[in-house]
């Protein structure tokens, strides 16, 4: 029979299943089935369903007190903001409710930090293939056509290069006055998990100061525990002026941060920019608690153990080597380039309990949370092994 008419727009092309509950890297569906959690609601669950520390935070906050506005002072969004600038060394946070919305209070920090220096029309040097998020101001800065397609005109102001091309950033440095920063992710998420070389960051770095640009990351998908350290800019010892980040910081919860240090700290004013419901208590005792676990506890490390559990089942359970392609990516941001069509793999793992994703048109995207046993982990890199050995086959009969 067809599904019943929904009142939901169609924005999502649905999986069918509908979970109830979860516990750890497991969800439950509606009559009770297991599913081991390769997706983390797309690195968000980083520390897995129903962590105490988590729970506990935010169900004591919700007793007390879940909203006020910014009104007033938030004591728990100055104890977030204290425990980010611990961090991160950044100075000066900015609270929101997602990653697009971090990356929409970036771009006004470098156009205000533009405007600052004279320039009567500041620029944005972006990269292609990037995805910063789906508001306008953040679709524009994304360089992926297919997800830009629609929707435009889009907004003015923004650079588009390929990553891992410093003589196309040094050929804009000689031709123009008006660019004012530069913003990428470490760490290419949806354009299929495909990290910026160190070098090409460290340079970008110094083209950035040498230039008067700002230098901006993107941690929305790579922050908060995910490649094992706090935030990925510190195992590449480049420090950004600006820093991003949302999804994991509330396991759940919607809470974004726009992070900065130096000039671009001091731009933004009374009156520049808002959120309604940004930093509000209830999202800031989860990130308080997801902050305290990842410092205070040895979670982090859980990261390469999973990941190297993981790729080894999934090497020692391939039927043919060549079948992948390639892996890529730091800690619990993986993604397998298969050497097969990645049509049907998501529907695959749906069937054998395991969620996974598909990223970048054709990689496979795996973000398990950092309370997985290595023994799911092992599961799960077997299970992705056996979809891959089917689909092979299949492609052979045909």
């Amino acid at each position: 029979m067809p599904e019943a008419p929904t009142a939901i727009m169609p924005t999502y092309g649905r999986l069918p299943v509908t979970f109830t509950h979860g516990e750890g890297a497991v969800l439950y569906d509606t009559d009770g089935r297991p599913y081991l959690d390769g997706v983390s609601g797309i690195a968000v669950t980083n520390l897995g369903h129903q962590h105490p520390r988590v729970t506990e935070a935010i169900t004591a906050q919700a007793s007390r007190l879940v909203h006020t506005s910014n009104l007033f002072h938030i004591g728990l969004q100055e104890a977030v903001a204290d425990q980010l600038r611990s961090l991160t060394g950044m100075e000066k946070m900015f609270f929101c409710n997602s990653g697009a919305e971090a990356n929409e209070a970036a771009i006004k920090l470098a156009r205000r930090f533009g405007h600052s220096k004279g320039v009567a029309s500041p620029q944005m040097i972006v990269l292609e293939g990037a995805f910063h998020g789906r508001t306008l101001g953040a679709l524009s800065a994304t360089g992926n056509q297919k997800i830009r397609k629609g929707f435009g005109p889009l907004l003015e102001g923004f650079l588009h290069v390929p990553p891992n091309d410093l003589a196309s950033i040094d050929a804009l440095a000689a031709d123009r006055e008006d660019v004012a920063a530069v913003m990428v992710e470490p760490i290419m998420g949806e354009g299929g998990i495909r990290p910026l070389d160190a070098d090409y960051l460290a340079r970008l770095r110094e083209r950035c100061t040498q230039n008067g640009w700002l230098l901006i990351f993107d941690e929305v998908q790579t922050g908060n525990g995910r490649c094992g350290s706090t935030y990925v800019f510190e195992q590449l010892g480049v420090t950004p002026d600006v820093l991003l980040t949302a999804k994991g910081l509330g396991n759940g919860l919607p809470i974004g941060v726009c992070m900065a240090k130096g000039e671009a700290a001091e731009q933004l004013g009374p009156g520049d920019h808002g959120s309604t419901y940004g930093g509000n208590p209830l999202c800031c005792a989860a990130a308080q608690a997801v902050l305290s676990t990842l410092t205070e506890e040895p979670i982090m490390q859980q990261a390469e153990r999973i990941r190297d559990a993981l790729l080894a089942a999934l090497h020692s359970h391939i039927a043919d080597p060549a079948l992948i392609a390639e892996v890529r990516g730091r800690g619990l941001m993986i993604g397998i380039q298969p050497d097969t069509a990645t049509d049907h793999i998501v529907a695959q793992g749906l069937a054998k309990g395991l969620l996974l994703n598909i990223a970048g048109g054709d990689t496979i995207r795996v973000l398990p949370p950092l309370v997985m046993s290595t023994e799911q982990a092992g599961e799960l890199g077997q299970g992705i092994a056996g979809i891959l050995n089917h689909v092979a086959q299949q492609e052979d009969r045909a």
